[in-house]
């Protein structure tokens, strides 16, 4: 255990671990204000913000993560019973400005007194740095939507952002630390004041200095999670929206730096979104946290920064994706992602796309699997070979298990997963890719890691790719050490698979084509398996389960004609 917490800990900044001490042993002091709160004026040039679907379901009825409670003894703010992101939603207050809120205005009012009478300043899950600060901006978008604030909520939101500005989670970086920021910015720019303008000036300092640290020069946010990416872009937007609310507030050099990062950050996420207009599932990602690209797309293009891009449905048509030089190239074979370390290959039946990148950035791999060199396919845009998905959160042996390589589309050796995660959050030793064979004419792809190198005999997997107008082929090597390793295919619940011979199997999808997975390398069976697509949601599915004989396997897909 010793040695894992080591493995875990000495990747951490000095800062992490400073902040972390730093709040153990001291609590900061916060301000009430004595003064008349005042508050800027508002433009209403600003755009609406995007819907988030509905979570109050009633007054006493709350659904997040799939899973519905109802409070009708009285709301226990800090319950434990479904872990503690759901805890951590009943204090975002999404549903103020989720699709239709409008109608459930009442409930809305009477939900934010009960918030500041049974929250006391400082006590419970809710003052926590996170909750706070998506809850600061749900209450400021809604406010400046065009809602009357009830008794108390100005002074109690005041006390809310001073209380942030003090307990910044330095300790956590990344995402958490960004969104503190965006809550600050926008605190800064309600109220007026000696206090909120160093609120402002805080918040936009944090996102100039973590905005070149967290978005990589190919647009993909560096956790390599396209879910969290997807949630750090709508941050970038709406950002940028509340500057037109606020006009002149945040000088126009830093709106257009923010405005180039959020164009990139788009280009990636379209190369990263399968045909169907939802994400791929690396590291943590499931469907319904983050909007849908589509409405991302519409967002970023109302807010003028994709002009001229392609609108409607034909956003996600085939053949449209990111160049690694950030241009957008017609009917492209092969694209890489550089800096991120994802490929996308599309041919005229297969969009394919394959993760050759680490399992994120060393001081923050809190949203990493162990999922290195594995893939994801679309055939006829219909999702085919998939990875798991992430359905828990948490600690606990169900995150544990979608964490784990065997969870994923690509090779496990010797039943150890890739990169040791644990803990729920936590990777000791992490795969590392090396040798990227990248040849965009032929467009194959191949690559190595070194995540087994820590078992005997040192084995290596070696993954290669290669899409041709035939089809779509896969070879797994492992070299060094006598190990049994399995390369997995999960294939998508909607997928009908049957076994033509002891080496083949056709795959059937819902508009009727047909796939043929034939073995040329390896001993192939069908096993179950789970697919996640949501959060709190599991699918029973299948998968192809290769052995690799004499440390080889070959897989080919082609289109039955």
């Amino acid at each position: 255990m010793f040695l894992l917490y080591w493995h875990t800990i000495k990747y951490l900044k000095m800062q992490q671990i400073y902040w972390r001490l730093y709040f153990r042993l001291f609590t900061p002091p916060f301000h009430q204000p004595t003064d008349a709160l005042l508050l800027k004026d508002i433009t209403y040039d600003g755009l609406p913000w995007l819907a988030r679907p509905e979570s109050l379901i009633s007054s006493d009825v709350f659904k997040f993560l799939n899973i519905s409670h109802n409070f009708s003894a009285g709301i226990n703010w800090n319950t434990e019973a479904h872990g503690k992101l759901w805890t951590y939603n009943l204090h975002y207050f999404d549903d103020l400005n989720a699709i239709d809120s409008p109608s459930r205005s009442d409930w809305h009012r009477a939900l934010i007194v009960r918030w500041i009478a049974e929250n006391a300043v400082g006590d419970g899950v809710g003052w926590e740095s996170y909750p706070t600060s998506l809850r600061i901006v749900n209450w400021i978008k809604w406010l400046i939507s065009g809602n009357d604030p009830v008794p108390g909520m100005l002074r109690s939101l005041f006390v809310q952002a001073d209380w942030l500005s003090r307990r910044l989670e330095r300790h956590l970086l990344g995402n958490h630390l960004f969104a503190n920021a965006k809550a600050l910015v926008f605190a800064g720019l309600f109220f007026a004041g000696d206090r909120p303008a160093k609120w402002l000036d805080t918040g936009l300092k944090i996102v100039s200095e973590e905005l070149p640290e967290q978005v990589l020069v190919d647009g993909g946010n560096f956790e390599l999670s396209p879910m969290y990416h997807a949630i750090f872009l709508e941050d970038v937007l709406d950002l940028i929206n509340a500057t037109r609310y606020w006009p002149g507030v945040v000088r126009s050099v830093m709106v257009d730096s923010w405005r180039e990062t959020a164009a990139r950050m788009t280009y990636w996420l379209i190369g990263m979104t399968h045909p169907d207009g939802e994400i791929s599932f690396f590291n943590d990602s499931a469907m319904g946290i983050a909007s849908k690209p589509s409405d991302l797309l519409s967002y970023a293009e109302k807010l003028e920064i994709l002009l001229g891009f392609c609108s409607g449905g034909s956003r996600f048509r085939r053949g449209v994706a990111l160049t690694a030089s950030g241009t957008l190239a017609p009917n492209p074979s092969l694209v890489h992602y550089q800096d991120s370390g994802y490929v996308r290959m599309e041919g005229e039946t297969f969009t394919a796309l394959l993760d050759v990148a680490r399992v994120g950035p060393d001081y923050l791999p809190g949203h990493a699997h162990a999922d290195t060199l594995s893939f994801e396919l679309s055939a006829f845009s219909q999702r085919v070979i998939v990875n798991s998905g992430t359905s828990f959160y948490g600690t606990g042996a169900g995150r544990s298990r979608e964490r784990g390589t065997a969870a994923h589309s690509t090779v496990e050796v010797a039943r150890a997963n890739s990169s040791e995660v644990w803990g729920g959050f936590r990777v000791a030793r992490r795969a590392y890719p090396f040798d990227l064979d990248v040849r965009s004419n032929s467009c194959y792809v191949a690559c190595s890691h070194s995540g087994y190198t820590r078992l005997p005999g040192a084995p290596v997997h070696r993954r290669a790719w290669q899409m041709n107008k035939d089809g779509f082929q896969v070879r797994d090597t492992v070299r060094g050490g006598k190990h049994k390793s399995l390369a997995r295919y999960i294939l998508h619940p909607d997928i009908h698979v049957s076994a033509v011979d002891a080496t083949s199997w056709h795959l059937t999808l819902n508009c009727g084509q047909r796939l043929r997975l034939f073995v040329k390398a390896g001993l192939g069976q069908l096993e179950p398996a789970r697919y996640s697509p949501e959060f709190g949601k599991q699918r029973q599915t299948n998968s192809i389960v290769i052995e690799l004989i004499e440390g080889v396997a070959d897989v080919t897909l082609s289109y039955v004609e």
